[in-house]
């Protein structure tokens, strides 16, 4: 395995790890307060990418490491089209599952606000 074609699964990787920090990272944020300010930052780019089709910088990195190991890109879809819809769950359910983790990140902040005040 060449360097890009490791590099490429690196990003893959953190790319998963920022979607799961996007989903519970303001649940996170109840044990370590100064987190909040970093899952703010999260969600309003996820929010962002979602409403405004914003293209992602970790897969252009991808796409760029892969075609430099010699292996296919995402082929213009974006790492939640790839890897997530119609793998995880079909595509039908996109926009309930878009829902639900705009619920759990408001869930979470709403959490975080009430054991602040306590």
């Amino acid at each position: 395995m060449n360097r890009h074609a490791v590099l490429a699964d690196a990003v893959m990787l953190v790319h998963f790890a920022f979607l799961v920090f996007l989903v519970f990272g303001g649940f996170l944020a109840w044990r370590w307060p100064r987190l909040i300010w970093v899952h703010v930052l999260a969600a309003a780019w996820g929010f962002s990418t979602v409403a405004f089709s914003l293209p992602c910088p970790l897969t252009d990195v991808e796409d760029w490491a892969r075609e430099r190991a010699g292996e296919a890109t995402l082929s213009g879809s974006g790492f939640i089209d790839h890897y997530i819809e119609g793998v995880l769950y079909p595509d039908r359910y996109t926009a309930l599952l878009q829902g639900l983790v705009g619920v759990a990140v408001v869930a979470s902040w709403c959490g975080f606000i009430a054991r602040r005040a306590t």
